[in-house]
Order: structure tokens, then C-alpha cells, then sequence
């Protein structure tokens, strides 16, 4: 545990507490692109399945159930309690595009060949392109929300983080995961013009809007 990575889970934390709150307070999933929920609800399940087998800390067991329970409450709300307000035409990204690349690295690719090392190895390249069917979204309606907006930052921020607490762990324990690395940095780049509009155009008041 360092500050980067503590920073990093907070972020994660405080970006899922924004999301949920605003489905839940606005009563609708406008402008949230459910394949992007389901693909991260996808990404916990396969690298938290050790939960019940391998204890590491109180603190990452908390954040285990924390990410599991709030991803699967996530995609009830969107696909049950408030289906209606869902906007499936606009969320049309074809998520089998990454899941089959993502499933096929991960099999040949991997620290071990092993079962939960491949989900794991899965999970770390999922999660690092699953954000595309938000942004996707936000392409196509063309504008997004302020509260959404404040969501993907902190998402991206988590990922930033992240990647500072991978240097921070090579620089002080000489410890480094090349397949956790890359990933980082993929997702993180992902991010790079929506932090630009953030900080340009959000801070500022207007609204943001991703090129079609």
C-alpha cells in the first residue's frame, strides 16, 4: 500500500458513488452506457473470485465486496428499476469486439497458465478498454452531462493513479507487472482527450462534448 495506490482506490470509489447517485437521484440512466456497467461488472467477477479463498488484508477484502455489490447494484438499476429511462439506441457498441480480443490475449499472454490467473490476466485487459462504450455513447448523443462528466473523470483518475503507484513500486521495492503496466497506460490513454475537454471546458462551466 503507498498514497498513489490509496489515491487511486479512492478515486474508484468516489467515481461509483457518483454514479450511483445520480441514477438514483435523477430516477434515470440517461447518458450511462450499460454495456460499459456490464463489462465492468465482468471485470470484477473474474479477478475477485478469489475472495472467499485468498485473504490478503481487511481492506481489500472490503474493497472486493464494495466493487462487487456496487456493480451488480449498478447494472439492476439500469437493466430492472429503470429500464425505461435506458437509452439503448445510443448504446450500441458491439462489446464482443472486446470481450473475444481481451479473452484471447489473456490465454496467451499470462504469468501462468492457470485458471485464476488467466481471469485475473483477463479482468486487467478488460478493464482497460471497457470504458469505451461510454465514451461511444457520449460520441453519438454528442454532449454529456456535468454529472457524468465528473464520473469518467474520476474513473480516469483511478487509472492515472494507478499507474504512479506502479512506478512508486518499482522505484522503492524494484517490483513491476508488465501486463498491469501496459494495461494502465492503454486505459489511461483512452482518457486523454476527455481529460483535456474536462479541465478545458467542465471546470468551466459548459458543457462537455466528445467529437463524433
Amino acid at each position: 500500500m503507498n498514497i498513489f495506490r490509496f489515491a487511486g482506490d479512492l478515486s474508484h470509489v468516489f467515481a461509483i458513488i457518483i454514479l450511483l447517485l445520480k441514477i438514483w437521484k435523477t430516477r434515470s440512466c440517461a447518458g450511462i452506457s450499460g454495456k460499459s456497467q456490464i463489462l465492468f461488472a465482468v471485470v470484477y467477477l473474474t479477478r475477485y473470485l478469489d475472495l472467499f479463498t485468498t485473504y490478503v488484508s481487511l481492506y481489500n477484502s472490503v474493497m472486493k465486496v464494495l466493487f462487487l455489490a456496487t456493480s451488480g447494484a449498478t447494472v439492476y438499476l439500469m437493466y430492472v428499476k429503470f429500464k425505461a429511462t435506458y437509452d439503448h439506441n445510443h448504446d450500441s457498441f458491439r462489446i464482443e469486439f472486446l470481450l473475444i480480443p481481451c479473452a484471447l490475449l489473456s490465454l496467451v499472454i499470462n504469468h501462468e497458465f492457470t485458471l485464476m490467473e488467466v481471469l485475473w490476466t483477463f479482468s486487467i485487459y478488460l478493464e482497460s478498454v471497457a470504458i469505451l462504450p461510454q465514451l461511444f455513447l457520449v460520441s453519438k448523443t454528442g454532449e454529456a452531462e456535468s454529472i457524468t462528466s465528473h464520473y469518467l473523470f474520476a474513473l480516469g483518475s483511478y487509472r492515472a493513479l494507478y499507474l504512479l503507484n506502479w512506478v512508486y513500486r518499482y522505484m522503492v521495492e524494484s517490483h513491476y507487472d508488465l501486463i498491469a503496466i501496459f494495461a494502465g497506460i492503454v486505459q489511461t490513454i483512452l482518457y486523454c482527450d476527455f481529460f483535456y475537454l474536462y479541465i478545458t471546458k467542465v471546470l468551466k462551466g459548459k458543457k462537455l462534448q466528445l467529437p463524433a
